[in-house]
């Protein structure tokens, strides 16, 4: 569904973007050139082995980022929020998306097209050191991701997914508790494991006081517990 865009210089979520370093006249100009949609909850956003044609930008609700096993299993390689640019990898490549992006929640996305992003790397030397830091830090998170699938335990695994969707997700103002609403088949594709172990292990952190969970809401309850669990094996 296609409407009104909302303007990129008092856009609530430029703080958080790549975005916030622009100059007024750029964001007026992406303002004028840019389209803007709404996704429903489970929408697809863009598709593994898509070509890329221009830039998202998160407006307001929870993305997925997510691959597909050579059997058929999803597997979520990034989880993004309001302000978080998604696309870029494959656009600056020149590649097809290596995976799909979907939202977790109803959400407002905008659309840069390819021609106004290459010209912002070209014009703002800021956002094309920005966008460089990006691409840095997501290889330093998939190289970490690597090792954590393949020596951690999947009760460490889950701890430190659910500290990954509080560290995400979590406003400043929410103090030390966290509540997110999250499928157990969507948590289940971040830690890398079956669904019905997802559920067994949730069941047992909530034995423990670490969580509480209701319906599909997860509520962090210890942190710092977690946190030492997530760690055990560092």
């Amino acid at each position: 569904m296609k409407f009104t865009n909302p303007d990129c210089l008092n856009c609530s979520s430029r703080a958080n973007s790549l975005l916030s370093c622009c100059r007024a006249s750029e964001l007026s100009h992406l303002s004028e050139t840019k389209s803007c949609f709404a996704y429903k909850k489970g929408q697809l956003i863009f598709h593994e082995g898509g070509k890329p044609s221009g830039l998202y930008c998160i407006n307001s609700g929870k993305i997925k980022i997510a691959k597909l096993g050579s059997d058929g299993k999803e597997q979520i390689v990034r989880l993004a929020k309001p302000g978080d640019l998604i696309g870029y990898r494959a656009l600056m490549a020149d590649t097809n998306y290596s995976a799909s992006a979907v939202a977790l929640e109803d959400a407002v996305i905008c659309f840069i097209p390819r021609s106004q992003f290459l010209e912002l790397i070209s014009q703002n030397v800021e956002f094309a050191g920005g966008l460089m830091k990006l691409i840095s830090n997501a290889l330093g998170e998939a190289e970490e991701r690597m090792v954590q699938m393949a020596y951690k335990p999947v009760r460490e695994r889950l701890a430190e997914a659910l500290l990954l969707l509080q560290k995400t997700y979590q406003e400043r103002e929410e103090g030390d508790q966290f509540t997110i609403s999250i499928s157990r088949e969507d948590l289940a594709s971040i830690v890398g494991t079956a669904k019905e172990t997802t559920i067994r292990l949730l069941s047992e952190f909530k034995e423990e006081g670490l969580i509480s969970a209701k319906g599909s809401s997860i509520t962090i309850l210890d942190h710092d517990k977690l946190y030492k669990i997530s760690h055990m094996y560092d």
